[in-house]
């Protein structure tokens, strides 16, 4: 297994320290698919008690970063071309949901915040900075998410996402991220013209762009 910190924050729970620090693991590449998680080794490495490291394995299973086989324990899951489908077609639906919604309650503020974001998202590309990439074109789209009248919908936006970071970095590579920054002027665009149906048009048009590209990553193995 890959060295593992654990994160010290006495305001969250044991159980909660040893579930996001295996999570930013693996999104961050750290723990690559099909990486074993082994349950005694980080019992025997933290002096901890396996109780709340199964009550973490079980959380994050839920939620779609590892698989629990019997007689192999935890591993971190793969991710096929029916997975990426499966996200993109739900990430156009709610996303474009939440565009239209958005589209009558952003404030002129939220729209220069994602004309700032954008601008940033190119100097990133053009840096070749992958991660600052992926992070603003995250901040990009979490701004209408925010303000879309759905809190729900927010946080189950927000968790398919974490799922899929570590795969959607092959989208912030040069020559794919430059589509994204085009689509996004659009949106922003349709945004300033409270123009409901065609914000969530290119919005879902922009998910598409992502399922396309990756999808086509796959097939070439």
């Amino acid at each position: 297994m890959q060295k593992l910190r654990i994160r010290i924050d006495n305001h969250m729970t044991l159980r909660e320290r040893i579930v996001e620090s295996i999570r930013n693991a693996i999104v961050n590449g750290q723990l690559p698919s099909g990486t074993r998680i082994a349950e005694p080794e980080l019992a025997d490495k933290f002096g901890i008690s396996r109780t709340p490291i199964r009550e973490a394995f079980r959380q994050l299973e839920s939620e779609g970063f590892i698989s629990v086989v019997p007689r192999k324990g935890a591993i971190v899951a793969s991710l096929s071309a029916q997975d990426v489908s499966n996200f993109y077609d739900l990430k156009m639906v709610l996303e474009g949901y939440a565009a239209r919604n958005a589209a009558k309650t952003l404030a002129p503020a939220d729209i220069a915040r994602m004309e700032t974001v954008n601008r940033q998202l190119e100097a990133a590309s053009h840096k070749k900075d992958l991660r600052r990439i992926l992070d603003l074109h995250n901040e990009f789209h979490d701004i209408f998410l925010r303000v879309c009248g759905n809190e729900k919908l927010h946080a189950i936006v927000q968790n398919m996402v974490m799922q899929f970071q570590r795969f959607r970095l092959i989208l912030a590579t040069p020559g794919r991220i430059e589509g994204s920054i085009r689509q996004h002027e659009e949106i922003i665009e349709a945004f300033r013209k409270r123009d409901a149906d065609l914000a969530e048009e290119l919005v879902r048009k922009n998910a598409l762009y992502g399922k396309t590209l990756l999808l086509r990553e796959l097939a070439k193995g």
